[in-house]
């Protein structure tokens, strides 16, 4: 089954390009548009999209709101992949805090979109770890803010759990923490899987974003 796409942006020109690039793709299907993060909720209860790509900046419901809309109010929602022209953007901090699943830069190659796409729908990668990396050391608390430290003490993580998230936010794989650790990726799906139930983060971007808030893991 192709991985199927919502674009939400209130540039008419960048849904094109997007459009055109995704759909060259035989594996991908773009299955909707809107131009605004108001109109989302509507399309993904009707339209049921794999990934959201959301412009993070829209004139009535920017991409923060409207993500942290869509995962209040859509049972199983879609992965939510935040659309910027600024790299080193707080509100693409923000919109990764408030539940997004990565971020894609506007003026990327369309292999980089495509693979963006990809990696968001897998689930199995952090995307662009080293931009994540980056805005949470400009933008979070280097020391760790005292809800997230405490939220992460009551996690109380294995050792091979704690192990795990510090790779996790490396942006290492499945399949490359299991070559690092020397197990199955079996095993390693079951280790992150308790991770984030532990953690209470629907996927490795929320998690590893706890990581960072936390100061569990350093951003710099």
């Amino acid at each position: 089954m192709p991985v199927t796409v919502l674009l939400v942006d209130d540039e008419p020109l960048v849904r094109a390009g997007l459009r055109a690039v995704l759909e060259a793709e035989s594996d991908i299907e773009v299955v909707g548009e809107a131009a605004d993060g108001a109109a989302v909720i509507p399309l993904v209860r009707r339209l049921r999209p794999d990934v959201v790509a959301m412009d993070v900046r829209m004139p009535l419901l920017d991409g923060i709101e409207a993500t942290r809309a869509v995962l209040r109010a859509v049972a199983d929602p879609p992965k939510i992949l935040v659309v910027t022209t600024f790299e080193n953007d707080e509100y693409v901090y923000e919109a990764l805090r408030a539940g997004a699943d990565g971020f894609l830069l506007k003026r990327a190659r369309p292999a980089e979109i495509v693979q963006a796409v990809r990696l968001v729908a897998e689930g199995e990668s952090l995307l662009f770890p080293s931009s994540v990396r980056q805005l949470a050391a400009a933008y979070g608390d280097a020391a760790g803010n005292p809800a997230a430290r405490a939220a992460m003490e009551r996690a109380a993580l294995t050792e091979r759990e704690a192990e795990v998230l510090r790779l996790m936010a490396g942006g290492l794989s499945n399949a490359e923490i299991a070559a690092r650790l020397v197990v199955g990726t079996e095993t390693v799906k079951s280790h992150v899987s308790a991770v984030l139930a532990k953690l209470g983060a629907r996927d490795r971007t929320q998690a590893v974003i706890a990581a960072y808030e936390s100061g569990f893991v350093a951003p710099g």
